[in-house]
């Protein structure tokens, strides 16, 4: 396929995320996605983010398989998800679950750094290949049980949460900058929700659902699942 066609259907993915929006504003108290948000999802390539057999269909508004079980995830969802963030360009911002890397590329656009990490290996080492050779060199990728998140470079601005878990982990609560805030599904797998989690700051946590979602579930102490992204 070609860069011409590719634009069209990237012009038509937003028009769908912009319709998407409205339809859950009820939901989300927001009927427009931040301008900044929406120019950044329609300039990054999602096609180099999917197999190439799924590459005619890498601008629907569904997530796409990525293999491993797991999946590139919605982009009215991607859209959402950073939009909740609020992010800034003097972010760090910590990813749990890097998938094909398409969210950390979402972000890296935002944000001065991004840490992502992932339970698989094979996942993480091809969204680190993918990222490096599309120019995001503000993007750090590492293999470890998301639901510890990354430690080594807390506390954090920002951190996403692309794999869904019952209870809020909380490491990635200790590792929330005071004023930051967090995007994490959270829930029984029937009956998940997008929840926003913000710590004041002075510490005090508040956490809000935003709306229903279905992801696949975080890897927790003894659990047998892996991330997604």
């Amino acid at each position: 396929m070609n860069d011409d066609l590719f634009e069209k259907l990237r012009a038509q993915m937003l028009a769908e995320i912009v319709a998407e929006a409205a339809l859950t504003v009820t939901h989300t108290g927001r009927a427009a996605l931040d301008e900044r948000v929406m120019r950044v999802v329609g300039m990054v390539p999602r096609h180099e983010f999917v197999p190439v057999e799924l590459q005619p269909y890498a601008y629907l508004n569904r997530p796409l398989p990525i293999g491993y079980d797991k999946t590139i995830s919605q982009p009215f969802v991607v859209a959402l998800m950073t939009d909740l963030l609020e992010l800034d360009d003097q972010d760090i911002v910590l990813e749990i679950g890097a998938g094909a890397g398409y969210q950390a590329a979402i972000l890296a656009e935002l944000a001065r750094q991004v840490h992502s990490v992932d339970i698989i290996e094979e996942l993480a080492q091809g969204a680190e290949t993918r990222l490096r050779r599309l120019g995001y060199d503000n993007v750090e990728v590492h293999v470890t049980n998301g639901y510890y998140g990354w430690s080594r470079h807390a506390p954090y601005d920002k951190i996403m949460v692309t794999a869904a878990c019952e209870l809020i982990p909380p490491p990635l609560l200790g590792q929330l900058k005071p004023g930051g805030r967090m995007v994490i599904p959270t829930g029984i797998p029937e009956k998940q929700a997008l929840t926003l989690v913000e710590k004041s700051t002075g510490g005090k946590l508040t956490t809000r659902d935003i709306l229903p979602v279905r992801f696949s579930e975080l890897e927790e102490p003894g659990g047998p699942t892996g991330l997604a992204s």
